[in-house]
C-alpha cells in the first residue's frame, strides 16, 4: 500500500503526470475506509439494535451511564424499559431501550460477585 501511495505522489509531483494518475491510490484508500470503519460501525450498531430488541424481563443490563440493573418491564409500543437497580427496597427507573449499553452475561455476573 505504502508502495502504490508513494508511486501516485511520485507521479503527481512528477509534473509531466496527469492528475489522474492519482485516482488509483485514493480510490483503493476509499475503499479500505469504508471497509474499515464505515462498514465495522454499521455492523456494530446492528449487532447493538438485535441486542435491544431481544431485550426480555430479568435481563441483567448495564446502562450507557454505568447503572446496572434487572429489567423489570420491556414496553414496545413505548421504546421504554424498566429497571429494578436495588433488590432490598425495590427501587425501579424508567429510562429509554437506547440508553442500554449491553446486557450481561451470566459468566460475567460470577465474576462481579466474587
Amino acid at each position: 500500500m505504502n508502495a502504490l501511495l508513494a508511486t501516485g505522489l511520485l507521479a503527481a509531483e512528477g509534473g509531466g503526470g496527469s492528475p489522474l494518475s492519482i485516482l488509483p491510490a485514493l480510490l483503493i484508500i476509499m475503499v479500505l475506509f469504508y471497509f474499515f470503519f464505515i462498514r465495522s460501525e454499521s455492523k456494530k450498531r446492528a449487532r447493538h439494535e438485535e441486542m435491544l430488541k431481544q431485550l426480555k424481563k430479568n435481563d441483567r443490563v448495564m446502562t450507557i451511564g454505568g447503572i446496572y440493573g434487572t429489567v423489570a418491564g420491556v414496553s414496545q409500543d413505548k421504546d421504554e424499559v424498566v429497571l429494578r437497580v436495588d433488590e432490598n427496597n425495590n427501587t425501579k427507573i424508567r429510562i429509554s431501550r437506547n440508553a442500554i449499553a449491553r446486557v450481561i452475561q451470566e459468566d460475567e455476573q460470577e465474576s462481579e460477585n466474587s
